[in-house]
């Protein structure tokens, strides 16, 4: 037990150390009159979330377990939740730990709304949106009505970047387009910063998945070389389509193409084993490659590719469970892939899983935004978003130059 509780708190903070790391990932990304901006919208999900997550989130997201739609308060405000109990406080850890997703994945949408939403729309938006749909989809992954299906997420593909893919591309749909988007080139103020962030988002992620197999054992190992690999092969792929297709490799598509891996394993990281989470990463890093491309021909200003990395990663890999679930070696009941003599359950179950997350999440964030622009504004001023956010909403500048 001792063993386990070390594991699970070590992950935590490796999963809590992500933030920052999104933080600086699309602050680097951002234009440079707006990067205080970017990493203020990060950690305010730091801030505020946590204190909601304790006091109803999480027991409205767990408990009672039996509810198949949403829990109760059997929790809140951590009631029952102690270090003298039978399991040594490992209840409370959990908490602890499950808290740290239900911070960074509000934070996921921020980049793409970056550079045109007011600060004060996303203060009330960040923490109202983990309430209303993040934890009723955590629910129904975790032990709800799409659980009790058959669904599989082990670390959040589907309750974590489907869910905050889709209602990103809500958000944009109702903030508009940037001011001279697409015409204007637009490309990240600083690469290094974009780099730094990838390695603390990809050092924290080996909590992420590890750690969501809440014991030092056997599954975690596994998730940790999947998630090890298919970052790895995700970050290959995307860099050789980009010299194929456009003459040169970019630090910008390996470290997006490290992400979408990293995302794209996040579902079965706990379900395939052997060169599976290498064929995952080949497969998104390809995919998501191309499917950032898809905002400039659709029409919608997704600004640092939230929507081409986190929704399609998130859903390339959730649906691919259903090929690649290999129950035989994690020693599991659960549904075999197709590729392990399962035939397409698995895979009609994801997509339904899938389905359900992303038409609740659209239309609820939707309606979300349409409430804010109505009442408080969701967009700035032209004329603050053309000499920037960071000195105009938060008085303070990057760069003294």
């Amino acid at each position: 037990m001792e063993g386990n509780t070390a594991w699970v708190l070590v992950s935590a903070a490796l999963v809590l150390f992500m933030t920052p790391g999104l933080a600086l990932f699309y602050g680097g990304m951002d234009r440079s009159r707006n990067v205080l901006n970017m990493l203020l919208m990060n950690f305010w999900c730091l801030l505020i979330i946590p204190v909601l997550w304790v006091a109803f989130g999480y027991s409205l997201a767990q408990a009672p377990f039996e509810n198949s739609l949403i829990g109760g308060f059997d929790n809140a405000f951590l009631k029952d939740m102690t270090i003298t109990g039978e399991d040594g406080g490992f209840g409370l850890l959990v908490v602890a730990f499950l808290g740290m997703f239900a911070v960074i994945t509000p934070a996921l949408i921020s980049g793409a709304v970056a550079d045109r939403m007011k600060f004060s729309a996303w203060a009330i938006f960040a923490p109202v949106w983990m309430l209303l749909v993040f934890v009723p989809v955590f629910k129904w992954v975790y032990g709800g009505w799409l659980y009790e299906r058959g669904s599989l997420d082990f670390a959040g593909g589907t309750a974590i970047h489907v869910n905050a893919g889709i209602a990103a591309l809500a958000c944009v749909y109702v903030l508009g387009k940037r001011k001279g988007w697409p015409k204007e080139g637009q490309p990240p103020h600083n690469m290094p910063m974009v780099m730094l962030g990838t390695g603390i988002l990809w050092l924290g992620w080996f909590g992420f998945n590890a750690g969501s197999a809440l014991a030092a054992n056997g599954t975690a190992i596994q998730a940790f070389m999947n998630t090890f690999l298919a970052a790895a092969a995700a970050g290959l792929a995307w860099a050789v389509v980009e010299r194929i297709r456009d003459g040169h490799f970019t630090n910008l598509g390996a470290a997006s193409g490290i992400v979408a891996g990293l995302v794209a394993i996040t579902p079965g990281a706990g379900f395939v084993a052997g060169m599976s989470p290498i064929w995952i990463g080949l497969i998104a890093g390809v995919i998501c490659c191309y499917a950032v491309g898809l905002k400039s021909k659709i029409g919608y200003d997704d600004a640092l590719d939230v929507v081409g990395v986190h929704f399609v990663g998130g859903l390339v890999g959730s649906l691919l469970i259903g090929f690649f679930s290999d129950p035989d070696f994690f020693g599991t009941d659960v549904m075999a892939g197709i590729f392990y003599g399962g035939g397409a359950k698995l895979l009609v179950e994801q997509a339904i899983a899938n389905g359900a997350t992303i038409v609740y999440s659209f239309a609820v964030t939707f309606a979300l935004m349409l409430i804010l622009k109505a009442t408080i504004g969701v967009r700035v001023d032209e004329e603050v978003e053309v000499g920037g956010l960071d000195q105009a909403l938060h008085a303070e500048t990057a760069y003294n130059n």
